[in-house]
Order: C-alpha cells, then sequence, then structure tokens
C-alpha cells in the first residue's frame, strides 16, 4: 500500500508516524511546500520576540529525521498542484526548480491546512507588510525587526496571533498600535470577559484600536496605515494577522464535497467523499462538540487527533473523531487566557437554551501569598444543568481548571457534577473549594431557584425600573471609590440591623464587589420575604465591561483588598 500525505506539520506528520507505528510495511511519502515538514507553529511569535533563541527549536523532524526513525519519504519544497483520481495519483512541483512530476498512489491524505486571510487593499504588498503563518514568514520577521530595528508597528486583528505578535513586539521595546474590527479583542471570548484582557494590554504598552478596520496601506515613503474611519497610522512595520481560511483548493478542484468555509467534508473516520482520499487538519469541516453543528476549528491539538486517527483507518482499524470542542489557552504578557466549549454567541447563533454564571475566584488558598483571582463565566443548559461552555481570564491555575471543566464538557458532566468533583488540594495550589468547585455552587443555587441574577447589560434599565430598589451590600469606602448611580449603601453587615431602610413593596437588585456578599444579602432578604435579585459577576464586571475601569486582580473574592 503506498499513501501520500499532502502537507505536513501537525495534521499530516502525525498522520505519518502513527501510520508507521501501525504499518511498517507500508510506502509512506509525504509533500510539503515549504521547506519545513514539521515544525512548532504555535511558537512561531516567540521566536520573533526572542523568547525562543534558537530556530532549530522550531523544528520538530526534519525530512532526514522522518526518513531514520519512521522510514518515511518526507520531500520539502515540493507543492502538490493537482489531483487525478480516476489515475489515482498527484502532480509535484518543485517549488525551488519548477520541475514536475506524477506520484501514484492507492491512499491520498490531505493535510493543507489554512493560508493567512491577506485582504485585497491598496499597498498590502509592501515587503513592510507581514504575515506570520510559516517558518519563512518568521525568518522573514525575525531579520526585519534585527535589520531594520522598526519604532513602531501596527498589528491588524486581536486574534490569538496577532496578540501573541503584538505581545512579543513590545518585548522587543516597539510601540505597537492592535487595530481590531470587532469591538473585543479575542474572538471566542464574549466581550464582558475581553474587557479585562484590554486592560491588560493597554496596561502594558498596547493602544488597541476597537471597532474598527484596516482599509489600505499608503507606501510612498513611511508605512502608514489608513482605517476606514479615517484615522492614518504612521508606522515602520504592519503585520496582517486577521485569522486563516481553509487552503482547499486542490480538494475543489478535484470535485470532493465541500462544507462550511469552504472545507473539506469528511465522515467521522476522516474520509472525503472520495474513499481513497482521507484529509484532516485546519482544512476540514468537524463537528462541534457542543452544538453537533459542523464547524472549521483550526486548532493544533485536533489536528493531530484526527492524523491520528486517520493512520489507524487507513491502517485497517475503525477509529472515529467525534467532534471539537475548541478548547484554547493564551498567554498575554503575564495573564492566561482560556476557553472551552461554546460561548453566548455561539449559543444563541445554534438557537442552544443556556444561563450563565460568573465566578471570580483565587486560584490557591487566599492566606497563601501571591495568588491573583481569576474571572470564570460558565455557560450551562438551565434545565438539565449541563455543562456548555467556559471562559476563564486570569493568571496562575486558568488553564488547569479550562482543562478540568472540558474534561467535564466532554463526559456531559452537569454543574452539580463540577461542585462534587474531588479535586487536589493544598494552599500553594487550590482552596478547599476549588474555583471549578465553586463554579458548580452558584450555579447550582441559581438553577434551584436559591438565588436570582440580573446582568451588566441590564444594569441601566433595571435603574430606570420605578419597581426596583438597588441597594449596594459593600463597605463604604468601596462604595465611594465607584459605584452604580442610584444604589444606596447598606454594607452586608448591617443589613440585619437596617431592614426597615429596605422597601418591600420593591425588587431589591443587589450589588457587590464579585457577587458574593450580595448572594448572602439575598438569602437574607428572601428568607424575610423579600423579592431580591443580585448583580452577577457584581460590580467589578459591571465596572470593567461598562466603565472600562479595572479592578484589582489581589481583591479577594469579597471585594476587599489583601
Amino acid at each position: 500500500m503506498k499513501v501520500i500525505i499532502v502537507g505536513g506539520v501537525a495534521g499530516g506528520a502525525s498522520t505519518a508516524a502513527r501510520l508507521r507505528r501501525l504499518d511498517e510495511s507500508a510506502e509512506i511519502v509525504m509533500f510539503e511546500r515549504t521547506g519545513y515538514v514539521s515544525y512548532a507553529n504555535c511558537g512561531l511569535p516567540y521566536y520573533v520576540g526572542g523568547v525562543i533563541t534558537d530556530k532549530a527549536k522550531l523544528t520538530l523532524q526534519t525530512p532526514a529525521s522522518f526518513g531514520s526513525r519512521f522510514d518515511v519519504d518526507a520531500r520539502v519544497n515540493s507543492e502538490v498542484v493537482s489531483i487525478d483520481r480516476v489515475t489515482k495519483s498527484v502532480r509535484v512541483r518543485s517549488t525551488i526548480t519548477g520541475d514536475e512530476y506524477d506520484e501514484p498512489y492507492d491512499v491520498l491524505v490531505l493535510s493543507p491546512g489554512a493560508k493567512a486571510i491577506r485582504p485585497d487593499i491598496p499597498g498590502i504588498d509592501d515587503p513592510r507588510v507581514m504575515s506570520m503563518r510559516t517558518v519563512e514568514d518568521t525568518l522573514a520577521m525575525r531579520r526585519f525587526v534585527e535589520e531594520e530595528r522598526p519604532k513602531r508597528a501596527v498589528v491588524c486583528g486581536a486574534g490569538y496571533i496577532g496578540l501573541e505578535i503584538a505581545e512579543n513586539l513590545i518585548g522587543l521595546g516597539i510601540e505597537v498600535t492592535v487595530v481590531q474590527r470587532p469591538d473585543h479583542v479575542l474572538p471566542p471570548l464574549d466581550r464582558d470577559m475581553a474587557a479585562d484582557v484590554h486592560h491588560c494590554l493597554r496596561a502594558n504598552g498596547v493602544r488597541l484600536v476597537l471597532s474598527d478596520a484596516l482599509a489600505s496601506f499608503e507606501t510612498d515613503g513611511p508605512l502608514r496605515a489608513v482605517l476606514r474611519d479615517g484615522e492614518v497610522i504612521e508606522t515602520d512595520m504592519a503585520v496582517v494577522a486577521l485569522g486563516v481560511t481553509p487552503d482547499t483548493h486542490l480538494a475543489k478542484d478535484a470535485g470532493l464535497e465541500l462544507g462550511v468555509k469552504g472545507t473539506i467534508v469528511v465522515d467521522s473516520h476522516m474520509r472525503t467523499s472520495d474513499p481513497s482520499i482521507y484529509a484532516v487538519g485546519d482544512a476540514v469541516q468537524v463537528q462541534n462538540y457542543v452544538t453537533g453543528q459542523p464547524a472549521n476549528i483550526a486548532l493544533a491539538g485536533p489536528a493531530n487527533r484526527q492524523g491520528r486517527i486517520a493512520a489507524e483507518n487507513i491502517a485497517g482499524g475503525d477509529s472515529e473523531y467525534r467532534g471539537s470542542l475548541g478548547s484554547s489557552v493564551i498567554k498575554v504578557f503575564d495573564m492566561t487566557v482560556a476557553t472551552t466549549g461554546i460561548n453566548e454567541r455561539q449559543a444563541k447563533d445554534a438557537g442552544i437554551p443556556y444561563d450563565k454564571v460568573y465566578t471570580f475566584s483565587a486560584p490557591h488558598a487566599t492566606y497563601y501569598p501571591g495568588g491573583r483571582n481569576m474571572s470564570v463565566k460558565t455557560l450551562f443548559d438551565p434545565v438539565t444543568g449541563t455543562v456548555l461552555g467556559a471562559q476563564i481570564v486570569g493568571y496562575e491555575g486558568v488553564e488547569k481548571r479550562a482543562d478540568v471543566i472540558a474534561t467535564a464538557i466532554h463526559a456531559g458532566m452537569t454543574v452539580e457534577d463540577l461542585a462534587e468533583l474531588d479535586l487536589t488540594y493544598a494552599p500553594p495550589y487550590s482552596s478547599a473549594k476549588d474555583p471549578v468547585n465553586y463554579v458548580g455552587f452558584v450555579a447550582t443555587n441559581v438553577m434551584n431557584g436559591l438565588v436570582r441574577q440580573f446582568f451588566w447589560d441590564e444594569v441601566d434599565s433595571v435603574r430606570e425600573d420605578p419597581s426596583s430598589y438597588l441597594v449596594d451590600v459593600r463597605t463604604p469606602e468601596e462604595f465611594a471609590r465607584g459605584h452604580i448611580e442610584g444604589s444606596v449603601n447598606i454594607p452586608v453587615d448591617e443589613l440585619r440591623d437596617r431592614l426597615d431602610e429596605v422597601p418591600s413593596d420593591r425588587h431589591i437588585r443587589l450589588i457587590c464587589q464579585s457577587a458574593l456578599r450580595s448572594y448572602i444579602a439575598a438569602r437574607i432578604l428572601e428568607q424575610r420575604g423579600y423579592e431580591c435579585s443580585h448583580l452577577a459577576g457584581g460590580y467589578r464586571l459591571y465596572a470593567s465591561v461598562m466603565r472600562d475601569t479595572p479592578g484589582p486582580a489581589d481583591a479577594m473574592p469579597c471585594g476587599v483588598s489583601r
């Protein structure tokens, strides 16, 4: 059996290695159009910034190592330009000499990946306007910053690559402006959870331009980025990081079935509409694990798993890919941002009913020094309690909690199950009530009707509602530093003695810093016959989103600064 793999990196390389481990007799040929067959794609921005200093560290396997260890004929600088499904062959072109030849196959695996989006606008081809997708792109950018010593940079796009590049350029002493068309960075986040990331970026010197987009570059003389609202930003370099699109022209030209966003349609065995052709990686259509709907999720983890599954089926096995959660994590300066499952936009688009809770928890015991709180937003089914998704923004331990919740979603667990998880505890690492447990406690209280919530985007309508009465239960000092207009201050520890100040004929809207004390206040009032609800996420979240005011990360969950 002769297997040809088109494309290396995560999907193709994992297919080749797994197939060899399963079938020593197969002839495996892998074509890669760049000069690097298997490399650390996610590490590329850190080479530009000098965090990774040895470019050899970016290369996971070479053609020689693939040959010696796996007996794989890995050919770099070799682009497959067409597929002949009738003769079962591919046409290959050398990217160095231009020579072409045909190579037959018994089984073909497509792992073409995705290509960087480069809008067709004036000035986009100027050498000072760069993208980052391949090792060659990275080497060119590193060479530019070393030789040209730019002082200013514009990064167009605030997804994962855009923010990682921005951080690494800031680390080189370059002034950075990030331009983002949506109103917040990192599309997997909801706007409310992105607000803390905005504060972090600005605190580290990044200028953020949100709700605007790149229109053109002026290249006569100094480079200038022209935005749609008319602003002109003079810069020394620009990085276009507007995301990627599936590179599926080969599949399209070969007549294979295509799906969402032009992706290659595959079954659960990673087989395309041609039974002799498999496809894996960023170019394929997968099923969103939560919604069940078709999706394109371009991440290294799913690509590796898909390559493994394709190889097992080519070797005669019966492995299935059951979908992707899209779990991801990014370092933004000293902050960590992680997501798993679906966000609010995805839930609404899919027509999935959901409820949500916000929690603000320390990563370890509050009496142990050094902890900074993490903000967690969790979506769940309001009837069954099944966990649907989570977004976590914080510092230490964020990725650990995201991984636990990803596991819970994969297992179909509920928020009640989160409350019951037996997780590790020691003061330097966690609390007896881990942040994941805490999510379960809060969400279960909501499901059981023990507390009712209102949200940051409902505050204005609540303030105007004559049937509502806003009570801020923080300390007078906290209240004086900032509060919601129209609210009265009755600290929670004084509430029982000041019930005569709380009208019994109005809906009491309770507010505290992070929604812990307001929950306690709600229980005090509910058991005395009051109708009340509290502000989910507290004043901290409201001020962060609506007033663009960062709160202290080292505050105790109740809102008192340590």
